[in-house]
């Protein structure tokens, strides 16, 4: 049998998911500072959460492109939470945010066009860009007393089929928010090459001390595309709900082309879309309960640290993932290996597009006991090869 080139991924396993798995297998403990899915993270959830799908209308199939009108006014009633102003003829529902990318690369982009997307950023592109048949093109954030968007990094990356840039707002897992001064620079820069912005906000609601706004407001003169779902807004990944918000110039021809795309997959089920007001309503509870978490553990974090001065926790914004820059004495994957013989289970930076030694990624959300173990694992071995010469596994 002959595949198609776009799906000749190198599917090995790697050294590291290999000791993971026979870890798991084996049944010997470790604590996970990986874990993103809220699901699995001791969260409380309503007893009525499931209420909403035994609706008597989720038994209609009325097949509607963009959404159901009630699902799309309760998506522009969250904007509205935001203070951006929408109709629902500018939202398109989708079963996920990797959906409604793929919808947009097929909107704006022919075979070999290319997409900018920031480093350090959350490796999903990858496959979706090989699917799409499009060209990832990464450039690089600076970090200076915080993370920073290089306009100039991305002037420099821009070629002839440049069709879009690609911004996490915040970031992951960097937990940037964009700073107004970035996104004039954004746009400026869209303009002058003709360029769309599609903006992922699924952590705009878990910011840290600080309020932000929604590029769901539009940016002047700016083809900008939002895209976000009740995964992290609602603590509900499995409920697979999303959307595309479409702002900017040809807003006619853009959303028909959209539709048109919608069209052909009708992927959005009935019950879902009957529940999604009730779970966008609902979303506080969650939310409230997932910034607690991360705010206690990046505290527990900070505090344990003092302890290892070779390392610095990074200024994180928003988000719920917090990064810790370590001796680069070695590969990361060498030393999550270590980490792992030890009980604990982290990132490597490289996973994310920093480079291969130096950083490891932790989650904010681990529950808390887990996460008071893990780290006092982390800090433990950053004592005991702090300043030495450390040998390979």
């Amino acid at each position: 049998m002959r595949f198609s080139h776009r799906t000749s991924w190198n599917t090995e396993e790697s050294d590291i998911a290999r000791a993971h798995r026979e870890r798991r297998q084996a049944g010997l403990p470790f604590a996970d500072l990986t874990v993103s899915n809220p699901t699995r993270c001791g969260f409380t959830y309503p007893a009525s959460l499931l209420q909403p799908l035994v609706d008597p209308r989720t038994l209609d199939y009325d097949p509607q492109p963009r959404g159901l009108l009630t699902a799309r006014a309760a998506v522009c009633a969250y904007y509205a939470s935001h203070n951006a102003v929408l109709s629902t003829e500018q939202i398109v529902l989708t079963t996920s945010t990797s959906e409604a990318y793929s919808f947009l690369f097929r909107l704006l982009c022919d075979p070999s066009d290319e997409i900018l997307i920031l480093q350090p950023g959350y490796p999903l592109f990858d496959y979706l860009a090989a699917l799409d048949d499009i060209k990832l093109r990464p450039a690089a954030m600076v970090y200076d007393h915080g993370w920073q968007i290089d306009p100039e990094a991305l002037r420099r990356t821009l070629t002839p089929r440049t069709r879009a840039i690609v911004l996490v707002h915040p970031n992951n897992p960097t937990g940037h928010f964009t700073k107004p001064w970035e996104s004039e620079r954004l746009a400026c820069l869209c303009r002058e090459h003709s360029l769309s912005l599609i903006v992922d906000e699924v952590f705009l609601d878990y910011g840290l001390d600080m309020q932000s706004f929604s590029f769901a407001s539009g940016l002047p003169d700016t083809p900008v595309f939002v895209v976000s779902g009740l995964s992290k807004i609602a603590g509900l990944p499995q409920m697979k709900a999303a959307w595309i918000v479409a702002t900017g110039p040809a807003i006619a021809e853009t959303l028909t082309r959209l539709e048109v795309i919608a069209d052909t997959f009708l992927s959005m089920n009935a019950p879902v879309q009957h529940a999604l007001p009730a779970w966008l309503n609902s979303r506080h509870n969650i939310q409230q309960q997932i910034r607690e978490r991360t705010e206690v553990n990046l505290a527990e974090l900070d505090r344990q640290l003092t302890g290892a001065p070779s390392a610095q926790r990074l200024k994180v914004e928003g988000g719920w993932y917090a990064i810790v820059r370590i001796p680069a004495l070695q590969p990361d994957e060498q030393t999550v290996r270590q980490l792992l013989d030890r009980g604990l289970w982290v990132h490597p930076g490289y996973f994310f597009g920093m480079p291969e030694s130096g950083w490891v990624v932790l989650s904010l959300i681990t529950p808390e006991a887990d996460f008071v173990s893990g780290v006092t694992i982390l800090v433990d071995y950053l004592k005991t090869h702090q300043g030495s010469n450390i040998t390979s596994h």
